[in-house]
């Protein structure tokens, strides 16, 4: 099996096909509090990225990967690795199901496909999530198998005030 592959899920770089996908879910202000988001994406941006990206973590210093149902192969998400620190030997990890696809399992099976590949291929020491702390369901697939080492207060400012983010990590 491929090292980017599980029984369901195949994580694959980006396609011109998923120019739509990605422009849709990039603009979608619902979530842009949660990860730094201040202004919507075009799509001749998005087309540049796709077709400019080298794909090289060590070149780029980051990697989207789409999370891909294998039996119907559609696109059901993605994987960013993020703030790539070969230095310190540390990456970020942001996960997204789209809203359609929640519930399913892609979110737990794409986690345990990106830290074998983060660990066991990059051979990098240290994977690590900063979460919305009202966002529960992110909260539960990470308590389980990551160790929460802190808490930035009132980081991100919401429609409703500020809001805490918990940092949880993971060692090889």
């Amino acid at each position: 099996m491929n090292l980017l592959e599980s029984v369901n899920i195949r994580l694959r770089a980006p396609e011109p096909e998923d120019l739509e996908l990605l422009y849709k879910w990039e603009n979608d202000s619902s979530g842009w509090h949660t990860c730094n988001t201040r202004t919507p994406y075009s799509r001749f941006q998005l087309k540049k990225y796709i077709a400019s990206s080298t794909f090289d973590i060590y070149e780029n210093k980051q990697l989207r990967l789409m999370m891909m149902e294998k039996t119907t192969s559609q696109v059901v998400g993605t994987v960013d690795l993020f703030d790539f620190d070969l230095h310190h030997s540390r990456v970020a990890l942001g996960l997204y199901v789209a809203p359609e696809f929640q519930g399913r399992g892609y979110a737990r099976e794409s986690l345990k496909l990106a830290e074998n590949y983060v660990f066991n291929f990059l051979k990098i020491n240290q994977l690590y999530v900063q979460i919305a702390e009202s966002n529960m369901p992110s909260r539960k697939l990470f308590e389980n198998n990551y160790e929460l080492h802190g808490m930035l207060k009132h980081w991100i400012k919401t429609h409703e005030g500020f809001e805490n983010i918990l940092t949880y990590q993971k060692f090889r």
